[in-house]
């Protein structure tokens, strides 16, 4: 798991309660380690959606460079991602 990904599930927990049993749930998974190229590539996916007129913040342009470097499928129900994927050909995650 990416270490921004954590952040976003355990961000905006209400309870404190329910922000332990989560985060200590979320323990099982070890964060991925990201490398010098995992951020330009991120770069290099955030300026190419640019120029196709395709907004993303820099941490779903993160999330599609560790995926397309290891050869990860993305699994999000977030639809930004079909359009990044037209543009970059990151591969989401199908059921």
């Amino acid at each position: 798991m990416l270490g921004c990904i954590r952040q976003e599930i355990l961000s905006g927990v209400r309870s404190h309660d329910q922000f332990q049993k989560l985060r200590d749930h979320l323990r099982a998974f070890p964060d991925e380690v990201l490398q010098t190229k995992d951020y330009e590539q991120a770069a290099e996916f955030f300026n190419a959606c640019r120029q196709q007129g395709i907004q993303g913040s820099n941490t779903d342009f993160l999330i599609c460079a560790a995926a397309a470097n290891r050869g990860y499928a993305i699994f999000t129900t977030d639809r930004d991602f079909q359009q990044f994927q037209s543009t970059l050909g990151v591969t989401l995650f199908s059921r």
